[in-house]
């Protein structure tokens, strides 16, 4: 079996993760990468908003699109 190898974000993570006691905490922590997270995808589209990638007329075409998987 080959070992994984870890980058330094995980491991920064998996350090602060050994801090965690309580189940609080680590819902704290959830919300924090959450909000993190959420705060890149908002930068990310304001930047596509501004170059002009991403516009109205894109916005309004997804209104009525069904994107998930038909089962049968």
């Amino acid at each position: 079996m080959e070992a994984v190898k870890f980058s330094p974000a995980q491991m920064h993570l998996v350090t602060l993760m050994s801090h965690i006691k309580s189940t609080a905490a680590l819902d704290q922590l959830k919300d924090q990468l959450a909000d993190f997270y959420a705060r890149q995808v908002d930068e990310e589209m304001e930047q596509l908003w501004e170059s002009g990638e991403w516009n109205e007329q894109k916005l309004q075409s997804l209104e009525d699109a069904h994107f998930r998987t038909h089962y049968k």
